[in-house]
Parts: C-alpha cells; sequence; structure tokens
C-alpha cells in the first residue's frame, strides 16, 4: 500500500496579516481623495445624464422627423405622447427606460423652443439658484 504524504499549502496567519496591513495603508491613503470630490462626481453624473438623453431625444427625432414639445416633455421618451403632435413612428418600449432625477433629486429640465433643444439640471442651487451652477446640453 503506497500512502502519499503531500504537504499541506496554504498562507500563514502572517502572511495573511501583511496582505491585510497593505491594504489598511492603500484604503488610508485613496480613501479621503475619493471622498473629498462628491460634488464633483455629481456633476459628471449629471453632464453623462443630459448626454444619455440628448442622445435619446436625437433617435426620438430621427423616427418622428420633430422633438418632443416642451408640453410633452421628457417624460416622451419613456411614453408615447397623446397630445399633438403625436408621434407616427414612436418606438416601442421608448427610447429610454426612466428619467431618473439629477444627482440633487431635482427632476431635468427640458426646453424645445422650435428645434432647438435644451436639457439641463439646475446643479445644486436647485430651482431658483444661480444659472451659472446649472449642467446642460450648451456647455
Amino acid at each position: 500500500m503506497l500512502v502519499s504524504h503531500q504537504k499541506a499549502r496554504g498562507f500563514t496567519l502572517i502572511e495573511i496579516m501583511v496582505v491585510v496591513v497593505i491594504l489598511g495603508i492603500l484604503a488610508a491613503i485613496l480613501v479621503p481623495k475619493i471622498m473629498n470630490r462628491p460634488e464633483q462626481a455629481r456633476i459628471v453624473k449629471a453632464k453623462q445624464d443630459v448626454l444619455a438623453i440628448e442622445n435619446a431625444l436625437d433617435l426620438y427625432k430621427l423616427d418622428n422627423a420633430v422633438y418632443p414639445t416642451t408640453d410633452q416633455g421628457l417624460k416622451a421618451l419613456v411614453e408615447k405622447p397623446t397630445s399633438d403632435p403625436v408621434p407616427q413612428n414612436w418606438q416601442e418600449g421608448g427610447y429610454i427606460k426612466t428619467i431618473s432625477p439629477d444627482p440633487w433629486g431635482n427632476p431635468y429640465q427640458y426646453v424645445n423652443d422650435n428645434g432647438d433643444i435644451k436639457i439641463f439640471s439646475y446643479g445644486a442651487q436647485g430651482p431658483g439658484g444661480n444659472t451659472k451652477d446649472e449642467i446642460g446640453n450648451w456647455h
């Protein structure tokens, strides 16, 4: 009868502790740098959302020859409008799944001025705040 004895392999407690200490040091260095920029992260998120909404509006226009009216709003990207002009080639399922609020919890704004569209967030100040804080597709 042959019995093979293989040496058990694994990590020692010392090796595991060294890895944990290294991870702790890295976290202590990186986390404060990331956590000091939450407002900048919100601005980047709002810019990406505005771009995604603008792309969905462009698809809507490709299918229907016009952008939704200001009254139809961004809701026209999710649900087929029933007010004039009713889109004849509206894509089943919509152009975007949902219109989420901006990173500050306010709805995105949409204005169609005779085909010149503006999509924007009021930014951190919210409605009635400083217009220089607005984040829109004109920047």
